[in-house]
């Protein structure tokens, strides 16, 4: 059985046979689906609890989650969830070679206050916002953070929180299912997914996965920026600025989500020799569109999809 989604950063659609229970709701900032077979709902409510569960403890904007304490008063005692979270993001800092950064939280959450009370910040600001991994101390207990750093999990919050819900599936016995928390998607069945145009409000093209158990995600700077997309929100930790060399990054890997959702936000920030170099160690695939007349497939790409339609994009991409 297939199963079709929008890959979108704001907004997906679901279609599903009609034995298939869909349950969508408002979560993680965006909107999330868990579809599994009618006899599991009580099952994907508690999927949806397990979604609460991160959220309360990874939240910036909840005030009484660990991380915006954190934030707040330069101190948190952690639960298993954000000390979890913390370990996996310390790692993909040395992974990446430093380019994927939670302390861009004093850009994101500070200066331009994505999501929030949003505004443009100076070329002064952004030079003297402090973005250094090593202001960041934590143990599973507690955490300690230096004065003017603040923390942003939002690079790898939804795909944790997505293998959170697929772990827990799992552990059920459910493999009929898939969850979507906007461009994090995880299909344990397989599925087919469409991948949002980033330059008109079309689809760019359709894929259906290969295996089962299959990890998709897209990072993108043409859905969150201030006024224009020079100013999005994925920022470069190295120069503080925000990232001009991609409109979209799509991974499909069978690593967990978490990790792709990194990689993929590190990967947006680098420069491009450097973010291909970095991908094609990995073991996954990526679609990739530079500008309206630039798109990049890795040649693995079909060892994970079974299939691509053409792309449907009016102009140069084929």
């Amino acid at each position: 059985m297939i199963f079709r989604f929008f890959l979108l950063f704001s907004l997906f659609w679901v279609s599903l046979a009609a034995e298939m229970l869909m349950r969508t709701k408002v979560a993680l900032g965006t909107f999330v689906s868990i579809s599994a077979d009618e006899r599991y709902k009580k099952d994907v409510e508690t999927a949806f609890g397990i979604i609460e569960d991160v959220e309360a403890s990874l939240s910036s904007y909840r005030i009484n989650s660990p991380i915006s304490k954190l934030n707040e008063d330069k101190y948190a005692v952690l639960d298993a969830l954000s000390y979890e979270a913390l370990l996996l993001s310390q790692n993909y800092y040395h992974k990446t070679q430093g380019y994927f950064d939670i302390t861009v939280g004093s850009i994101t959450k500070d200066l331009y206050r994505f999501g929030a009370d949003e505004r443009l910040a100076s070329e002064r600001e952004l030079q003297n916002a402090t973005v250094a991994f090593h202001t960041l101390f934590f143990d599973k207990t507690q955490a300690k953070l230096q004065q003017n750093a603040k923390i942003d999990l939002g690079g790898m919050g939804k795909g944790f929180a997505v293998d959170k819900v697929a772990a827990f599936l799992k552990m059920q016995k459910i493999k009929d299912a898939n969850i979507a928390a906007s461009g994090d998607i995880r299909c344990l069945h397989k599925c087919k997914i469409d991948i949002q145009d980033p330059f008109s409000d079309g689809v760019l093209l359709s894929l259906e996965t290969l295996e089962p158990d299959t990890a998709i995600t897209t990072s993108g700077n043409y859905n969150r920026y201030v006024q224009n997309k020079s100013n999005n929100h994925l920022i470069d930790p190295k120069i503080k600025k925000s990232q001009q060399a991609f409109a979209s990054i799509t991974l499909i890997s069978h690593l967990p989500s978490s990790d792709i959702d990194a990689y993929a936000t590190a990967a947006s920030v680098m420069p491009p020799q450097k973010a291909y170099a970095f991908l094609d160690t990995l073991p996954l695939a990526y679609i990739i569109i530079e500008t309206d007349t630039e798109y990049v497939e890795s040649k693995n790409l079909f060892l994970y999809i079974k299939k691509m339609d053409d792309l449907e994009k009016t102009g140069v991409l084929k």
